[in-house]
């Protein structure tokens, strides 16, 4: 249960969002799945990695996800992929750090900002290192059939 409430919050937020960005049909059951399916890999990797690693295999996993629902009901793979991601965005950490700047303990406000840099770091690296095996694959079928 410790797991499984979590994820479907994170459906719930995600599926709300959708509505606020216009996003209609299929696309608003599926995409808020996504946002469930890596805040799920998130927790499951907290049991055994650091935080910055499981955001990382949380996003690539989501990214997965979004290339693959993305291929399968013929639509832009971002719409999945910012909508899984957003669990994962370090708001907490940006607002914290801004405070500790702004109440001036600079030794907080270095820890929170490179923590929350880090965090945002692997969100981007998590969606590159996806991205980039998707196309380098689709590249070499390419070569092979010419």
């Amino acid at each position: 249960m410790n797991l499984l409430l979590p994820c479907v919050y994170a459906f719930v937020a995600c599926f709300a969002y959708c509505f606020i960005v216009n996003i209609r049909g299929q696309m608003l059951f599926w995409a808020p799945l996504g946002a469930s399916i890596g805040w799920l890999v998130y927790l499951l990797c907290g049991f055994f990695a650091q935080d910055l690693l499981c955001y990382f295999l949380a996003t690539v996993v989501v990214s997965a996800y979004a290339e693959l629902m993305a291929r399968i009901k013929r639509v832009p793979a971002t719409g999945f992929l910012l909508i899984g991601i957003f669990p994962m965005v370090p708001g907490g950490g940006i607002y914290y750090t801004m405070k500790y700047c702004i109440d001036g303990d600079t030794a907080l406000f270095l820890e929170t900002g490179i923590h929350t840099f880090g965090i945002a770091g692997c969100l981007a690296l998590g969606v590159l290192v996806v991205t980039s095996i998707l196309h380098l694959a689709h590249t070499i079928r390419h070569m092979r059939q010419a």
